[in-house]
């Protein structure tokens, strides 16, 4: 199978990075998100994982994937998959400005942009995600912008994958 790869956006911003496909490592994951990319959506920065910017999702896949290629350890470049009951991120601590109503699946595409993070979270415990990208090029501005959307929010900026 030839490569596959994604462009990983910071709208607003006008910051791109372009990602590889881990189709060798998460095959299934990979063919759901390239089947409905383009996907863009409001940017999140993340309270517990650390260095993590993410957009929420309805489920786009006939199925939930598997944990397939699974860390809670993400490393600087690392797109990750994650599903979530709507009860899992109901409360208003994660800082949703739509209601994420129990009953709902959502799925989370996150771009990790620096070293030291650790997928636990307090309420719930280690989050496993899977890890079907690796951003190699831009990474360094998207880096940057990020750090930039810690500081100065995220309202207004979308993040967007879409194929390149």
């Amino acid at each position: 199978m030839t490569e596959r790869w994604v462009e990983v956006a910071l709208t607003r911003r006008g910051v791109r990075g372009m990602a590889r496909l881990l189709d060798d490592r998460a095959p299934l994951t990979c063919a759901a998100v390239w089947d409905a990319l383009p996907l863009s959506g409001d940017v999140y920065h993340a309270k517990y994982a650390r260095n993590e910017i993410y957009a929420l999702f309805p489920p786009f896949a006939e199925s939930e994937p598997p944990l397939e290629n699974p860390t809670v350890t993400p490393i600087p470049g690392d797109l990750c998959y994650f599903s979530f009951a709507g009860a899992e991120l109901g409360t208003k601590a994660y800082g949703y400005d739509r209601e994420v109503r129990p009953g709902t699946t959502l799925v989370d595409l996150a771009l990790f942009y620096e070293r030291n993070n650790l997928l636990l979270n307090g309420d719930v415990g280690w989050v496993p995600g899977i890890v079907w990208g690796q951003v190699t090029e831009g990474l360094a501005e998207l880096a940057e912008a990020c750090n930039d959307l810690w500081r100065t929010g995220a309202a207004g900026e979308t993040l967007s994958f879409r194929r390149a």
